[in-house]
């Protein structure tokens, strides 16, 4: 880990807890190890979907009462 690591305090479920242990003991890897990957993987994910959201906002929109009509006309519903 980083020597400019900040150190925060998290709160989990015993149940959780006692999972992140198990899986920290078993990788050989810390507990705030495998929570900052999580929290990495997760802000990775939400730049995805805000490059995805990006690329689609010239497409147009539909309600869902219009697109409920489309899929009956074409005999998906």
């Amino acid at each position: 880990m980083s020597t400019l690591s900040k150190r925060s305090t998290v709160y989990f479920e015993p149940a959780i807890h006692n999972a992140l242990k198990l899986r920290a003991a078993s990788s050989d890897t810390s507990i705030s190890e495998l929570i900052d990957e999580a929290v990495r993987l997760l802000m990775k994910e939400d730049q995805e979907d805000l490059a995805a959201v990006r690329l689609r906002a010239n497409e147009p929109e539909i309600s869902y009462e219009d697109l409920l009509n489309s899929l009956e006309a074409d005999g998906k519903i």
